[in-house]
């Protein structure tokens, strides 16, 4: 018997004062529970009084002992958390069940003896204060990382057999995915920036999301592609991009593009993380992720409607929510497995819970009548905030590479939704529902703050070399085929020749440098496809390109003046009042500095001479 009613008070005083809320006849059970059962008394005063005096002195601990392990654990629940109120989600959460609270019919209700000790849900202070004597502190919830997982995921089916008129149920094992995931972040970083350096990535100028062609361009260019491949479903049952989508947002969150026009273009950061260590990237990007309004993970979930006009004022602040993740996250251990149903718990249990919105009558699937995720149960934790979760988990963090993760296709993987009005045709709820496992790795430590420094993935030298490098400058594919990205990136320092010859040029170079391009990211690329050492004349090319190109630097933009003869230019040039401000410039002109131009015409005046704006 839940007796648990949202408009009740925050605290009770005392146990008589609860007892004075209850009727004679739940007084008379709770009574013969407190008691032997004879003799009660019937007046409501006197019945009141019976159950005080039997939970005096040791009589209280006397029936603490005599509730059930699970009813004792939601007595020290409250008794040594934060208020009086007894929290039935956080309890469940934790524990995997709800305490026995009797039956609780509308005409007929019996309590258990779990009803002394609270009364709507609160437990009087004067018990509370008693209780904390001889109570001991629950344990607190803990997560149950794991150094394996398994290779199978069993998905339970159930069918109503016509034959036997009963309810069939079935397995079917489908093999879980791992997906290691740093190595390839860094990879699609530096790819995602090579491209949009080459102006070749456009996304919409009002949603600042990839089209149809951007997503495919990305999904060919991302390393070993993006987690699910599509090719496999039909139109009904396709997935959706995962990797490919998060891309441009990640970068243009993380501050290293914008949009100019519908074409992202690196912003100065972008070019200095071309030639910088990716971690430091990456821990930007997540960092700025946090309080980013680009996109709202919600949207993600496609199924969700109502997420537009009222809907949307009713949503709860997205840098909340992302960052109860993000600290639900820093209390797992790095390099073990951990269940996300079981990071669910954990938050739940431990109150670090957050809201996705204010009125889940907004929000609706199929039909915002009938539809609605207003109704009870329709939007449970596991609907919104789960889903939540696990966009921002699989799609933002795993994308970037804080996260390894272990997952199967979504079809069917979580079917808690079912219950829901509207969904018998959804084969499932969100893309992310495959999302099993996650594990943080060194690149997630550094980045959640776990670890004070990033011991960066040693370059895979290839042990079937895809590069030869010539001591003529020619560099050759052979063998297996190159990454789209490291053919992009030899694109932009180097002419290519035939479909497998680049020729290392001047030309090229230079303006590869001038662009802000970092000739170490060549070399180290070369090294690392070719497995070996460059030859000398490449390494003292390269070397001469890069003392060429830091040769010359710009230090600002200047006007040019023309004076009407030699002899004036030079008069202006070599004044002690003028000379400071201009430069002479063949004979007859003079170069001023944009930012000193007001001074170079106010000295100018000076020495009898005005300069027309």
């Amino acid at each position: 018997m839940a007796y648990y009613v949202q408009n009740e008070p925050q605290s009770i005083p005392t146990l008589v004062d609860a007892l004075q809320s209850w009727t004679v006849d739940i007084l008379k059970k709770l009574a013969a529970l407190v008691g032997d059962g004879k003799n009660l008394p019937t007046r409501k005063a006197d019945l009141i009084e019976y159950i005080r005096r039997h939970t005096e002195g040791e009589r209280l601990q006397t029936l603490w002992s005599r509730l059930d392990p699970v009813q004792q654990a939601a007595v020290a629940e409250v008794v040594h958390g934060p208020d009086a109120r007894f929290n039935a989600g956080r309890f469940e959460a934790k524990y995997g069940q709800s305490p026995n609270w009797g039956e609780n019919r509308f005409y007929n209700s019996n309590p258990s003896l779990l009803g002394v000790f609270f009364h709507g849900g609160i437990m009087p202070d004067d018990l509370r204060r008693r209780c904390k004597s001889f109570v001991p502190k629950p344990e607190p919830a803990q997560l149950s990382p794991q150094e394996e997982i398994p290779d199978e995921w069993a998905l339970t089916y159930k069918e109503w057999d016509q034959e036997t008129r009963q309810q069939k149920v079935y397995q079917n094992r489908v093999p879980i995915i791992r997906c290691l995931t740093e190595r390839g972040a860094m990879h699609d970083l530096k790819a995602m920036l090579r491209l949009i350096d080459a102006g070749k990535l456009a996304v919409s100028d009002k949603t600042y999301q990839p089209g149809a062609a951007a997503l495919r361009t990305l999904g060919g260019l991302l390393l070993g592609g993006d987690f699910y491949d599509d090719s496999e479903y039909g139109e009904y049952d396709k997935i959706g991009p995962i990797k490919p989508f998060a891309w441009p947002l990640l970068v243009q969150a993380g501050g290293l593009a914008s949009l100019s026009g519908k074409t992202l273009q690196l912003s100065k950061a972008g070019q200095k993380a071309l030639g910088e260590p990716v971690e430091k990237a990456i821990a930007q990007i997540w960092r700025r992720w946090q309080k980013t309004t680009l996109i709202d993970e919600l949207r993600r979930i496609d199924c969700i409607k109502g997420q537009n006009g009222k809907g949307k004022r009713g949503l709860t602040a997205v840098a909340g929510r992302r960052a109860a993740i993000h600290q639900a996250l820093q209390h797992c251990p790095a390099g073990r497995w951990i269940a996300v149903n079981d990071l669910f718990r954990q938050m739940r249990a431990t109150g670090a819970d957050f809201e996705v919105t204010r009125d889940p009558w907004n929000l609706y699937i199929a039909e915002s009548g009938y539809g609605s995720l207003g109704y009870e149960g329709f939007h449970d934790w596991k609907i919104l905030q789960a889903r939540y979760a696990l966009c921002l988990l699989f799609e933002y963090a795993a994308t970037l590479g804080l996260l390894d993760v272990a997952y199967i296709p979504p079809h069917d993987a979580r079917p808690d939704y079912r219950g829901n009005w509207g969904t018998d045709d959804l084969p499932f709820l969100s893309r992310y529902d495959g999302l099993l496992y996650f594990r943080i790795n060194p690149l997630g430590a550094y980045c959640l703050g776990l670890a004070d420094r990033y011991q960066p993935v040693a370059p895979e030298v290839s042990s079937t070399p895809v590069l030869r490098v010539l001591p003529n400058l020619e560099i050759v594919a052979i063998g297996t085929s190159l990454e789209p990205a490291d053919t992009m990136l030899l694109d932009s320092y180097a002419a290519k020749t035939s479909d497998a010859v680049w020729k290392l040029d001047q030309a090229r170079l230079l303006e590869a440098l001038e662009e802000g391009h970092d000739i170490t990211v060549l070399a180290e690329l070369l090294v690392s496809l070719s497995g070996q050492p460059l030859p000398e004349t490449v390494e003292r090319f390269l070397e001469d390109m890069t003392r060429r190109a830091r040769s010359l630097k710009t230090t600002g933009t200047a006007r040019l003046v023309e004076c009407a003869d030699a002899v004036l230019a030079t008069l202006i040039a070599n004044d002690s009042r003028t000379k400071p401000f201009c430069l002479l410039a063949g004979e007859r002109h003079l170069a001023v500095a944009t930012e000193s131009e007001a001074r170079f015409r106010s000295a100018l005046r000076k020495l009898g001479y005005s300069l027309p704006k």
